[in-house]
């Protein structure tokens, strides 16, 4: 866990110590920002931010603000605290495409807990993954089903990796693209349609394993 990045944004250094010392005996590196600007920077300079908890109520650039931002540009998960529980308020951070809201004042144990529980969502490092006969081998970059290896370009192997990481999950086009063609790729998200078309057909039936959500993406159902 030494490898994982979090960056913890708020504007009152007591609450940036506290977090970050329940981070750091945990094994987890932290970064600390006092305001929304500070952030971004850090964020965008060390280009690795694994996970930021942002705080809402902040000079210069609020949590909002901040949230808006790095979403143009990354789907790094981010954990919003905040002293405001109306449900308006949390209604806006999911839209905003926050991963978890977390109302002050709050345990240290729970705010951990949600910590790890993304993380081990977002930062699988699952060499062989196995569903449906179907067996993804990371390492060796080789996909067999029912036994059979089937053939798939790089892009195609990291699709299929990313649905089967997030098996039962629904997944927009705006974050299939951020996660498998990372946020730098400016082409056009129907570039997503054509891969899982070819992905579905190389597949056979375990094809049907790839659901469309119309509207929005894909979710891989097992």
């Amino acid at each position: 866990m030494d490898e994982i990045k979090i960056l913890v944004v708020d504007d009152e250094s007591r609450m940036r110590k506290l977090v970050c010392d329940f981070l750091q005996k945990r094994g987890y590196q932290t970064y600390e920002a006092e305001n929304g600007e500070m952030a971004v920077d850090i964020f965008f300079e060390k280009k690795n931010i694994d996970l930021i908890i942002l705080d809402v109520m902040m000079p210069k650039a609020d949590g909002w603000q901040t949230c808006r931002e790095i979403r143009q540009y990354s789907q790094v998960p981010i954990i919003m605290l905040t002293a405001k529980s109306e449900e308006k308020d949390e209604l806006l951070g999911f839209q905003l495409g926050v991963d978890e809201y977390i109302s002050k004042p709050f345990s240290p144990r729970i705010l951990m807990a949600r910590v790890d529980a993304i993380l081990r969502r977002t930062t699988s490092v699952e060499e062989v993954m196995q569903m449906e006969g179907i067996v993804v081998d990371k390492a060796a970059h080789q996909v067999t089903i029912d036994g059979e290896p089937i053939e798939l370009s790089v892009k195609e192997f990291e699709l299929l990796s990313y649905f089967m990481m997030n098996c039962g999950v629904a997944l927009s086009r705006e974050k299939i693209l951020n996660n498998v063609w990372n946020y730098d790729y400016f082409g056009d998200a129907r570039t997503i349609d054509t891969h899982v078309k070819k992905l579905r057909a190389k597949m056979g039936d375990k094809g049907n394993l790839i659901k469309t959500i119309w509207g929005m993406g894909y979710k891989f159902e097992a």
